[in-house]
């Protein structure tokens, strides 16, 4: 059973600057990702983001929803991962953060 893992990431942005910034954030982390035994899949809909990454047999999925004031991101991670959901919220939040910094 996967175990929810929410942050909440508050900005001054607006809501189509943060946008902006995390759509191409996404994009650095694929790249990143890519060819490291991970697949990263993602999709737009709107301000919302929905988001899996796999492999080593495991699979993450979640939602990332850009506000005018703040992003709310939800990670669902599976049994394996939930012993450690804390450290997860918190890389979660520091990349969130970073993400959101940089222009």
């Amino acid at each position: 059973m996967a175990k929810p893992v929410v942050v909440n990431l508050p900005h001054s942005l607006g809501r189509e600057e943060a946008h902006r910034r995390l759509e191409t954030g996404f994009v650095r982390i694929r790249e990143q990702i890519a060819g490291k035994a991970m697949a990263v899949e993602e999709q737009w809909e709107g301000d919302r983001l929905h988001f899996r990454m796999s492999g080593l047999g495991q699979s993450i999925t979640g939602r990332l929803d850009v506000l005018e004031d703040a992003v709310r991101i939800e990670v669902d991670l599976p049994w394996l991962l939930a012993t450690i959901a804390d450290k997860v919220r918190g890389r979660i939040a520091k990349e969130g953060k970073l993400l959101l910094e940089r222009k």
